[in-house]
């Protein structure tokens, strides 16, 4: 596929800017019919949302505040009424706006001026919900409101649509995340054809990605958070993805390969393990949908197909552009050294070799020091408490949050989170009164029933994200409600939220132990081994129980939230845990199968464990490292999305990459694998006939023998010497087919000297190891005559093989 992809590269090409631009013409036309469905069947805030919705069917459209608050005197005034009243009935005339409820109307609206008359607020109802509001009309209103300003009134406003024109410009966040992510693949590659390359990769990915998601939002529930959680996680891997088969294909061709070859050999290497990587991201983020929360299935539809598009981009798309750039996906630099010294020699060097070794020297000492860091990151995450996030969190600049604070101090912290007693039989004056007694209870109010549905407004006297609300909830449900013989249940947003809470706490261990066996069973079927996904898996806990610390420590205790500007600290969204799990675990698996692929190539080679993890670990470490920065990046970027959502979900998904890559796949798991030895590749007889086979290194290819080998048996022979000449004694060499089988093994004489046999003419391995003397291994291509080799080692040598 990847040879045709990059002969047919025009018609690749024009088939994928089809695809884009059609899908984005057709998502365009149709629009957007995004929503945000909390269904959570079998919950008390449920069926008290289902009964109000049969008695008060016509409650629609997004409702808003205006707050104002006065200096001296009482919003009573006339000089305070003269500069808002008629700001409120410029905007109650407004087309879209449905109606305004004004403190100044009667005694109803008397209810909405506080206790000292310092603080008023006017409610606006929008004929639309807030998504569907068009911002131009919530810009005129939030312009006609603050121009009452002025004259000792201060006015704000809060709501879902007003929060909506505060944001920064949408794709703001996407654009420095794409600048960050070329600035380290220009600096990784010192090429702006090879730097453009993961990038226009990631953008044809989440491009395409996203306009299907648009479109299938007409068919189904998707909410407004999956297309902002799908471009986050699309960029990171569309770019990732496209790093790791363009390193492998530049360096192929610095090894002399012709760039068509090299293309091929890299889609057929990192290519295969691009392919393995995405379907374990998919799988993990698959894993949501055990939980059965309706919210997540849009989240879990529109991230998927962005990658699933990212990972066809990757595959079809990059050849096709690399045969485009040829030689050019080199930098110039590189390409006259090419044309004047020649091909490099196969061996990882500078500070990756290095640090390879390191590790392989001192194991236990780095192994120790890595899980005592991460220990301590996870220590927060202890106090980790899910809950929602409301405007009380926003950054205190803004005027939703100004207003949301001038509401608390003027009617109390729970004004911004009344709770909703729905009664449909009993004795409701009972009731009420049961209520009124309650401690925490600071306001009751029973509204005129309708359809024998009695809705009672209760405000807490603390606010919505504060543990003593979701006491009185509590409490209101096991012993108010039974006490006064009712049949009614507790909702309101913020009992939805401590619901949505409750019921993804309750399901996080199913859903956890779902994405780790899914990964454990994807892993033991690649690499034939018990202990590599064992391993694995206890590494995806660590980094997650780390991440979630950083994200406590930040969000929920405010650690450097004015740093980031990102407003006041609060709980951690309920429904966070689960979408960063999937995330953090298919992008973990992503290096683990980057990292030990390479190993597993090694290992089937030689069979030498300690050079297997030394050699996997000096040649990927770079490259994982590379693209868990550009994932870091990307990622940070979201926290200026304007959505505290994505930007919670951005910092966590950057702390939970960062350590990942840079602590456990580059120095606990290489450190554990030394010390585990042989053991990693260990595997039950019995299993491994019984086990499918799913190579992530691609199988032996007899069409790569020479085409005029027709001849049978024959040798390779020479001398194994040091670097100073010197015959190596006993030195053992291995001959392995491409696919890794072994097909001879004999020691070198007291003169250096080997003769191995080789059964048909073609391509192989063959491998020299010697005590004190790094190993070597060479591919080497046999014709029908006999071959002279020699081989030479040298003390510590990490020789990495391509």
């Amino acid at each position: 596929m990847a040879r045709w992809c990059y002969r047919h590269r025009l018609v690749v090409l024009l088939l994928w800017v089809g695809a884009l631009l059609g899908l984005g013409a057709a998502a365009s036309t149709a629009g957007t019919d995004y929503a945000n469905v909390f269904s959570l069947p079998n919950t008390d805030s449920k069926r008290a949302y289902d009964q109000m919705e049969k008695a008060f069917p016509e409650r629609a459209g997004d409702t808003d505040t205006v707050v104002w608050k006065v200096d001296a005197g009482t919003v009573r005034d006339q000089s305070v009424q003269s500069r808002i009243q008629p700001a409120l009935e410029k905007i109650g005339k407004m087309a879209g706006v449905g109606g305004v409820t004004s403190p100044y109307a009667g005694d109803r609206g008397a209810a909405q001026i506080s206790a000292d008359g310092k603080i008023a607020y006017a409610q606006i109802t929008f004929a639309e919900q807030a998504n569907a509001v068009p911002k131009e009309l919530v810009q005129d209103v939030v312009d006609t409101a603050q121009g009452a300003r002025g004259g000792g009134v201060h006015v704000e406003l809060g709501g879902q649509a007003i929060q909506r024109v505060q944001e920064p410009p949408t794709g703001l966040a996407e654009m420095i995340g794409i600048l960050a992510a070329a600035v380290v693949l220009f600096l990784a590659f010192g090429s702006l054809f090879a730097m453009l390359l993961p990038i226009g990769i990631a953008i044809f990915g989440v491009g395409t990605g996203l306009f299907s998601t648009q479109l299938l939002s007409h068919v189904t529930s998707v909410p407004d958070l999956a297309p902002l959680l799908a471009t986050l996680i699309g960029l990171g891997v569309g770019i990732d993805y496209a790093l790791f088969i363009v390193t492998r294909h530049r360096r192929g061709i610095l090894r002399g390969m012709d760039p068509e070859e090299s293309a091929v050999t890299a889609l057929n290497t990192s290519g295969r393990a691009v392919l393995f990587a995405g379907g374990t991201v998919c799988i993990a983020l698959a894993g949501m949908l055990v939980t059965n929360l309706r919210f997540l299935d849009g989240v879990v539809i529109g991230t998927s197909l962005t990658v699933v598009f990212s990972v066809l981009a990757a595959v079809t798309l990059l050849p096709a552009l690399l045969g485009f750039l040829g030689s050019r996906v080199l930098s110039r630099r590189q390409r006259r050294k090419l044309a004047a010294e020649g091909p490099e020699p196969e061996r990882a060097s500078g500070f990756a070799a290095r640090w390879s070794a390191s590790v392989q020297k001192r194991p236990r000492s780095i192994a120790v020091m890595a899980v005592v860091v991460m220990a301590i990151l996870a220590i927060p995450v202890l106090s980790l408490r899910l809950g929602a996030t409301d405007q009380g969190n926003d950054d205190a600049s803004t005027t939703t949050r100004q207003a949301y604070d001038l509401l608390a101090e003027g009617f109390g912290p729970g004004f911004n989170g009344p709770l909703q007693v729905v009664s449909t039989s009993g004795d409701t004056n009972k009731l009420v009164q049961g209520i009124r007694a309650t401690d925490g209870v600071a306001q009751v109010a029973a509204l005129p029933p309708a359809q024998g549905v009695t809705v009672i407004q209760v405000v807490p006297t603390t606010s919505p994200q504060s543990e003593k609300t979701d006491q009185l909830i509590d409490t209101l449900r096991d012993k108010v409600i039974p006490d006064a013989g009712a049949q009614a249940h507790v909702g309101g947003v913020t009992a939805i939220s401590k619901d949505f809470s409750t019921v993804t706490g309750d399901r996080l261990p199913l859903f956890i132990a779902t994405i780790i066996g899914l990964g454990f069973l994807l892993l033991m079927v690649a690499f034939r081994s018990l202990v590599v996904p064992l391993t694995a898996a206890l590494m995806n806990l660590i980094a997650a129980a780390a991440s979630f610390g950083v994200l406590v420590a930040i969000f929920q205790w405010g650690w450097g939230l004015s740093l980031l500007g990102l407003g006041k600290e609060g709980p951690i969204n309920a429904f966070l845990p689960v979408i960063m799990l999937s995330l953090l675990f298919g992008l973990s698996m992503d290096y683990q199968v980057f990292l030990v692929s390479r190993m597993h190539e090694e290992w089937v080679h030689t069979k030498d464990n300690a050079r297997a993890v030394r050699v996997g670990l000096a040649e990927t470490s770079r490259v994982i490292n590379s693209a868990a920065l550009i994932m870091v990046c990307v990622f940070l970027a979201f926290v200026l999305s304007g959505d505290s959502g994505a930007a919670m979900a951005g910092v966590g998904l950057a702390a939970a990459v960062a350590l990942d890559a840079f602590i456990l796949r580059t120095a606990l798991v290489p450190a554990a694998m030394h010390l585990l030895g042989k053991s990693n590749w260990w595997l039950p007889a019995g299993l491994e006939k019984r086990l499918p086979h799913l190579a992530v290194e691609p199988a032996e290819e007899p069409e790569s023998l020479p085409r005029a080998s027709a001849g049978g048996p024959t040798v390779v022979h020479g001398f194994v010497r040091d670097a100073e000449g010197a015959p190596v004694d006993g030195a053992v060499l291995t001959l392995l087919s491409k696919g890794g089988r072994q097909l001879d093994r004999v020691t070198s004489l007291a003169d250096g000297s080997y003769i191995v046999s080789v059964p048909a003419p073609g391509t192989y391995l063959l491998s020299a190891t010697a005590s004190s003397y790094g190993a070597r291994a060479r591919h080497i291509v046999v014709t029908d005559e006999p071959l002279v080799h020699d081989l030479e080692l040298t003390e510590g040598e990490v020789d990495a093989v391509n």
